[in-house]
């Protein structure tokens, strides 16, 4: 997981969460989330997105699913963030 988090590609990247374990108000299951590169989080295991409240915030790794989207979907969900 730690490579797909450290690529410096400048193309927005996703994650699908697969575990709220102790963040059920800031995480659901399912839904995709925008990743924020952090090179030294993902050296703890653990990942950045924005979450439910809009702001950026770190979870543990193993919560996420590195996913990849068709462009055109990619486009999209920057324009929305």
């Amino acid at each position: 997981m730690s490579d797909y988090m450290e690529t410096n590609n400048l193309e927005a990247q996703f994650v699908i969460c697969v575990s709220n374990d102790g963040y059920a108000a800031s995480l659901e299951v399912r839904k995709v989330y925008r990743l924020i590169p952090d090179a030294r989080a993902a050296e703890r295991s653990l990942i950045r997105v924005i979450d439910e409240s809009g702001e950026d915030y770190l979870y543990p790794a193993r919560y996420f699913i590195p996913i990849e989207l068709p462009q055109a979907v990619v486009k999209v969900l920057s324009l929305a963030a």
